[in-house]
This record gives structure tokens, sequence and C-alpha cells, in this order.
């Protein structure tokens, strides 16, 4: 079984790497996809979470699924207790066995659960592109904790603190003779030590190939940390929130800003990715369409597929266990293949393709669009 345990990636151009999902199109069908919201904001959570996944089961026992593959969903539905706030749940089986459990960071647009020749994931993989891996760092003039937040996951996956000297940490407020001394030895301090913090988030960000590092704390110490020659040299945006060191309410308030300005920084990815396809599409390297990309598809030419989230008028296609990378309207077309051909939802088979022709995929962002609110960058 997997789990959201953050080995799949991000690449530097925004998009997510789909090998994760192999594994599901590696087994014989039906497989049954479940997505539901597992949140735990009040003390009602587990009764809601069973009302409904008992929905759900019964809806896919009206669709013919059997008793031990819905035990197996049974047995790992409601996300993870120790989370507290938003979240979702995405569950995968086939053939009495539990494949996958990904834990989704906001709960999906609907819960939903469906029994198919292709698992359905279109879910979980917008979840997974709406992440970014990133550095949280929490500074003050003594130093700083820093922790490295793969994609996919809740907890870091390195966390590190660094604590320098804090000799005569303070300025002092008036004169003396060895006023200037003592300010010029507090500079040295507060360098010194930040310069220790800049080498841990440069660590930090190697380890989770970050794309974003977020700082919170003391105004100089942040001002100081800007200046380091080591986070001058890495290609990752610097973003500073509020909260920092110094007791659970700044650790609160650090998280709520670091969650607020993930969002933002997410949405400005997607935009990014999109500017890059219309880019690519006025010099022909990028199209639109069901039917262009599906023919894209199974020539293997995708480098990156574009869905919208939107699946209200969501069309089925036409595909097979023969011929993955061919997606078509109507069974006929998948010629030799189309004795075994079965129907699905577009996304569902487009996912597949995508995935088994190595192509990566990123989300059309809201108010852009695309024709059938499908596009793809080419690879040649």
């Amino acid at each position: 079984m997997d789990d959201a345990s953050g080995c799949d990636v991000v690449s530097s151009e925004g998009f997510v790497d789909l090998s994760f999902l192999r594994p599901l199109y590696a087994v014989e069908g039906p497989v049954v996809s479940v997505h539901l919201d597992t949140s735990r904001e009040d003390q009602d959570a587990d009764k809601r979470i069973e009302l409904v996944w008992n929905g759900l089961r019964k809806h896919l026992e009206d669709a013919g699924v059997d008793t031990a593959t819905l035990d197996a969903v049974a047995a790992a539905v409601g996300g993870s207790p120790e989370i507290v706030g938003p979240q979702g749940e995405s569950l995968y089986a086939a053939d009495g066995q539990l494949l996958a459990v990904h834990t989704l960071s906001a709960p999906p647009a609907a819960d939903r659960a469906v029994a198919g020749p292709v698992a359905d994931v279109l879910e979980t993989v917008l979840d997974r592109d709406r992440q970014l891996p990133y550095v949280v760092v929490a500074l003050d003039r003594q130093g700083g904790d820093i922790d490295a937040y793969a994609v996919g996951t809740f907890d870091p996956a390195r966390s590190r603190s660094y604590n320098g000297s804090t000799l005569h940490i303070t300025r002092v407020k008036a004169g003396g003779p060895s006023k200037a001394s003592y300010h010029r030895r507090t500079e040295n301090v507060w360098d010194r030590n930040t310069a220790g913090v800049a080498e841990e988030i440069a660590q930090a960000v190697a380890s989770v190939e970050a794309s974003v590092v977020f700082v919170g704390g003391d105004d100089k110490a942040t001002a100081v940390l800007r200046d380091q020659p080591v986070l001058a040299a890495l290609d990752v945006s610097i973003v500073d929130v509020s909260g920092g060191r110094g007791g659970e309410d700044a650790l609160a308030s650090l998280r709520t800003s670091v969650d607020a300005a993930l969002a933002e920084a997410s949405a400005r990815a997607h935009e990014e990715a999109f500017a890059r396809y219309t880019a690519a599409a006025g010099s022909g390297a990028g199209i639109s369409s069901i039917p262009a990309v599906t023919e894209a598809l199974a020539e293997g030419r995708v480098e990156t597929l574009l869905l919208s989230a939107d699946r209200s008028g969501e069309p089925a296609k036409w595909s097979s266990a023969a011929e993955p990378l061919r997606v078509t309207s109507a069974p006929e077309a998948l010629g030799t293949s189309g004795a075994e051909a079965f129907s699905m939802s577009a996304a569902a088979l487009l996912l597949r393709a995508a995935t088994l022709s190595d192509a990566g995929f990123t989300e059309i962002p809201e108010g852009q669009s695309a024709a059938d609110g499908c596009a793809a960058t080419l690879r040649y």
C-alpha cells in the first residue's frame, strides 16, 4: 500500500511527476476509487465521516463491487485523526486489496466513489499539484527553527534548530566609551547567528528541492538573513510571513500565515505554468482539446497534460487494457482491441495515458481556459 510519502515530486517547471500512480495501473480492474472529506474540525468528525462512507459504500454495492474490496476500503477510511483541520482522503482498492491511501491537504470538491476498469485519480492529482515543496523558518536573533516539507506530506521531512552565541544580544540604550564597540559586537553576533541559519536553510531547501522559503520572526534578523550570500545563490523565492519563534501563539500565527502564503504561491505557480503553455501554443508546441491531446498521447509526444478541475460536462471516452495510451470517442476507433474496449470519464483515461507515457501534469488555473478543459505541451 502506498501513502502520501512525498516520494513524488513537483519539478522545477511546476508540474507533477505522475509516476507515483503507476501501481494503480498495474492491477486488473475493476478498481474502486473513493474521494471524501475527512476534515476534523469538530467532535462529530468521526460520525460524519462514517455516515459519508456508508453512503458511498451503498453506491458501490449497488454497482456490484464485492464485499471484500469494500471491507478493505472501510478498514482504512478516516483520514489522519492526528491532523486537526481541513483535509480529505483518496483510497483505491481492487480484488479485496487496498492499493493506496492518500491524505489530501484539502477536502475534494465532492464526496465521490466510482468503480471501473481504471482508477479515477483526478482528485488525488489535483491535490498534489496544488502543493509545493517548501521550507518554514521561525527566526529570532539567537537563531532559528527550520522545517522542510516535501510535496504530499503534513510532517516535515527535515527539522533543524540553530542556536548561536547569545553574547550581547540586546543593544545598550545609553553612552559610555565602549558603546560603539559593544554595538559592533552585537551586530557581529546577529550576523554570525543568521549566517548559521542561512546554511541550515540551504541544506533544507536541497533536501526537498523546495521552491519557496517562508520566513517569520524578528524583523532585524530577517533583514540580515536576506543579505546572506548562501541564500542569494538559491533558486527559490523567500517570502516574509507573520509569526515566528516565541511560544505557541507565535508558532500558530506562523502556521496560519504559511498556509495562506502557500496557497498564494501555488496559485502563482499555476499561472506561470499556464503562461508557459500559452507561449508553447504560440510556437506550435502547445495544443488544446481532447481530440488533439489524445492523438498526441497515443504518439507519446505529450510532455505535460493540463486539465481543468471542473468536471461538469466531462465526456466519457474509450480505451483498453491492451493499448492504454489510446483514448478515443468510440470503441470502433480502437481497432483490434475494440472488443475489449471500456468506457470511463475522460480525465481518468487521459491521466492513465499521461502516467504511462511519462508525461507530467498541471492544473488549468481557475479563470483560464482551454478547449474541452484539456491542453498539453509537447516534447517535439
